[in-house]
């Protein structure tokens, strides 16, 4: 066997390194030209992905956000992991984790107060803590199912809907149910019109919407959708004319007016519907769906057009759209090798 000398060691190693330089800097100048081509297929899109905010030994479904504007900070519920998270929507970081819940389905943050209100599924309970140092302040217990929480404008009540059919008004200074107004059927999304002080509830399972007048605390009317079911959804255009519900069966997109009901519009959407909202600046409507993507709508006053699917993953179906912070929060459940995390998508132009 011939040896070789150390020279011609010594200059195959640096043809080698050349070499090894030569095909490190093709291949980066590959992986930036690929970026560059993502970023501008996203670029194109109505919704960018801005950035992914990990949410370290989060399991099982997550479900619906709310947002602290003052202090940038994002509170999530997990229901499956019994908890609600705290982040920092600055530093992209998980600020605090609140555990020891009970499924919490609703969270909202009551800025004049200062507090954050969770409602908990798995044993009907709407729990307070504080907004600055996350301490448990109290609660009350509503017996089953205690869902989807908004904040009456014009009272300034917590509205939480719960049970078998049922909205229950609360006192978050003193913690204590006011009043209960009954429903035919378990309340998922519902909004709150500060105009008409009416609020508008999606009851799937009795196949309405739910028109509630708060200050009779009763429900008034009723309206249904023909060929239509399992309405989840629900948001209300900015000057509280146009209410959006989306309905799972078949996946549809359905603009009704606040006042009567009628259908002013529809729209296919993708399936396994969870959130709707609008944006009022861009006259758009986004539906974040659980089969994996969100669809983005134009909306005029005649009717909405699809303009975009923006893939997410699947069982991504809660979402929340802070028009304040322009932003687009999606939330993605853990994957056998992923960490859980919320999506940040901005709107374009």
């Amino acid at each position: 066997m011939s040896r070789t000398s150390k020279p011609a060691l010594r200059t195959r190693r640096r043809f080698l390194g050349k070499a090894g330089a030569v095909v490190a800097l093709a291949l980066g100048f590959a992986c930036a030209s690929l970026s560059q081509m993502a970023w501008a297929a996203d670029a194109g899109q109505p919704l960018v992905l801005e950035r992914t905010i990990a949410l370290a030994h989060v399991s099982g479904r997550i479900d619906h956000m709310a947002v602290d504007l003052h202090r940038h900070r994002l509170f999530v519920a997990e229901l499956g992991n019994d908890s609600v998270d705290v982040v920092d929507l600055g530093s992209g970081t998980l600020l605090h984790r609140i555990s020891g819940l009970k499924a919490p389905q609703g969270v909202a943050y009551i800025p004049g107060a200062d507090v954050i209100v969770v409602a908990n599924a798995g044993d009907g309970t709407v729990e307070f803590f504080g907004g600055a140092d996350f301490a448990a302040r109290g609660g009350l217990n509503l017996g089953d199912d205690a869902d989807n929480i908004r904040v009456d404008p014009r009272s300034g009540h917590v509205v939480v809907g719960y049970g078998e059919g049922g909205l229950a008004i609360i006192d978050p200074a003193t913690r204590t149910k006011l009043q209960d107004i009954k429903l035919p059927g378990h309340p998922e999304s519902f909004q709150i019109d500060s105009q008409s002080n009416r609020a508008y509830v999606n009851v799937p399972d009795a196949g309405q919407i739910a028109v509630v007048d708060l200050a009779a605390g009763r429900q008034v009317a009723k309206w249904s959708v023909a060929g239509l079911a399992q309405n989840f959804p629900m948001a209300i255009g900015g000057s509280g004319t146009t209410i959006a519900t989306v309905f799972r069966s078949p996946p549809q997109l359905v603009f009704l007016d606040s006042r009567t009901g009628a259908v002013t519009g529809s729209s296919l959407t993708c399936a396994d519907a969870d959130d709707v909202f609008f944006d009022a600046r861009r006259q758009r409507v986004y539906v974040s769906c659980g089969a994996g993507a969100v669809d983005v709508f134009s909306r005029d006053a005649s009717d909405a057009r699809h303009i975009a699917r923006i893939q997410t993953s699947s069982g991504a179906r809660t979402s929340l759209f802070a028009p304040e912070l322009d932003e687009l929060y999606i939330a993605e459940r853990a994957g056998l090798l992923e960490d859980a995390a919320i999506a940040v998508f901005r709107p374009v132009p």
